[in-house]
């Protein structure tokens, strides 16, 4: 009987320290704990593909809390961190989904950020989602066509391509151009080579006469200024003359001048008509007289 109990004491502590180990890994791989060493934050992100609560929290690398809680919202997922309080996070920190291994595991990147400014634990932050290989594959999917397309394209120019590069005609083409080229090259360094004196000379009496230039209008400064005063005043009174013609022009046309009175005055102009034609009618008859018998005058003196 004693042997029994002994065996069914032993059985039991060990199903208790099996149930305690049991207990134990579960809340290890639950990140579970008695003690409240970790602080709460949420995360908003737009797209959380493959993210499970439990999940893996590093900050700089290094594990440091797990995911608390996921809620769906409308276009985007809440997510609820759980990090230890040694961790300090400052207001520009960031916060990313990203691959733990190529296994397509997730994890919940944070960089603690360098502001002066502590974070606001009661305020939803912004992260975001990094593409990892799955996204990218899927992304190919999407392009696959496309990019079967553009290699068909490039397969045709390349084949196009080889057809002109291996006839006989353009190979020929080309190599005579290149010796054209090359000759050109020779006969312009033939030339310079000939006409380095005079180039030389040249660019002397370049350099002379822009030395002259500069020392004449160096020594000229004051009657060149002089000039442009005196070409500024005289551009001045014509402007001013302009104006005096244009409205002189203005008051004759209006009438408000006596130039303008003389040459609108209808009466004036009546009267002047008048004249000519009597004028016009006394030569007549002179030039009639003359060609005749002369001209009678009928003078008495005294």
């Amino acid at each position: 009987m004693k042997n029994e109990r002994k065996t069914e004491i032993k059985v039991g502590i060990t199903v208790i320290v099996g149930l305690l180990v049991l207990l134990w890994i579960f809340g290890w791989t639950k990140n579970f704990s008695l003690s409240s060493n970790s602080y709460l934050i949420n995360v908003r992100f737009d797209n959380v593909s493959g993210l499970e609560i439990g999940d893996q929290v590093t900050v700089n690398g290094m594990r440091k809390g797990f995911v608390q809680d996921m809620k769906v919202g409308t276009n985007n997922v809440i997510v609820e961190l759980s990090i230890e309080n040694d961790i300090i996070l400052k207001e520009d920190a960031t916060f990313a989904v990203s691959m733990l291994d190529l296994m397509g595991g997730k994890k919940v990147e944070i960089f603690p950020g360098k502001s002066n400014v502590s974070f606001d634990k009661t305020k939803v932050a912004k992260g975001v989602f990094y593409s990892d290989i799955p996204s990218a594959m899927s992304l190919f999917g999407s392009v696959q066509d496309d990019l079967v397309t553009v290699l068909k394209d490039v397969k045709i120019s390349l084949s196009s391509l080889n057809k002109i590069v291996s006839d006989d005609n353009f190979n020929n083409d080309v190599k005579k151009s290149i010796s054209n080229v090359v000759m050109l090259t020779d006969k312009i360094n033939v030339m310079l080579n000939e006409n380095r004196n005079d180039i030389k000379k040249l660019t002397t009496n370049a350099v002379e006469l822009s030395e002259k230039t500069n020392k004449l209008l160096n020594d000229n400064t004051e009657n060149v200024t002089v000039l442009l005063t005196d070409l500024k005043l005289l551009v001045k009174k014509s402007d001013d003359l302009l104006v005096d013609l244009n409205k002189l022009t203005s008051e004759t046309i209006n009438q408000q001048n006596n130039i303008g009175k003389l040459l609108y005055d209808k009466d004036l102009f009546d009267k002047l008509s008048k004249t000519l034609e009597q004028v016009n009618e006394l030569t007549s008859v002179l030039i009639e007289q003359l060609k005749n018998d002369g001209i009678n005058v009928d003078a008495n003196i005294f």
